[in-house]
């Protein structure tokens, strides 16, 4: 099943994507988010959107990315990723969770250090540290759906399991029909092949 998105379908100031996913498509050729998959956290027509890329791990974890701290027990073997171009000096803690009832992924962000302790303590949500955000000013996000730079679809349920990460982007953009699972599967660089 086919989940593109069109600006001209529901209009620029209808349009929310908050609790969806942007896949990258193939064509996009920014570094910062060539292959990328990203979570919306909030979309709005006047204010933007704020999102997550979900598989650019930096391997580590955040005791590792901070090892002079001394306050971060139950956080200490959170995964970082990178979350995206913008505010690469910040270390974004966020909480993903199933709804089971609306069958739709929560995401809590820029929650503080205490929140994020608590979190983990619950085992209820999944954590995950990014260091920077993506970003998009009133309207920008609504251009790059009308070049066609992204895929949007909802996400699933066992969207966090470890194993998925390295192939998030080619499982997912293959999702979408054969054309698509073929580029999926080339090489990142045709050279290579």
């Amino acid at each position: 099943m086919r989940y593109l998105v069109s600006v001209r379908e529901f209009g620029p100031s209808s349009l929310n994507l908050a609790g969806n996913l942007l896949i990258a498509h193939p064509g996009l050729l920014d570094p910062n988010f060539r292959r990328s998959v990203l979570f919306i956290s909030t979309h709005e027509a006047e204010e933007g959107a704020f999102g997550l890329i979900l598989n650019r791990p930096t391997g580590q974890t955040v005791a590792g990315l901070l090892p002079d701290r001394d306050d971060l027990r139950e956080v200490g073997s959170v995964p970082v990723l990178q979350g995206g171009p913008v505010g690469r000096d910040q270390l974004v803690f966020a909480s993903f969770l199933w709804n089971t009832q609306t069958m739709r992924m929560e995401c809590r962000h820029h929650l503080s250090l205490e929140d994020a302790r608590s979190a983990v303590r619950e085992h209820r949500a999944v954590i995950r540290a990014f260091v920077g955000y993506s970003g998009w000013g009133k309207g920008q996000l609504e251009g790059e759906l009308q070049q066609h730079a992204w895929l949007v679809k909802p996400p699933e349920a066992g969207l966090f399991q470890a194993d998925k990460v390295p192939r998030l982007w080619r499982d997912l953009l293959s999702g979408f029909g054969p054309a698509f699972r073929l580029t999926a599967e080339a090489p990142e660089d045709p050279s290579l092949n």
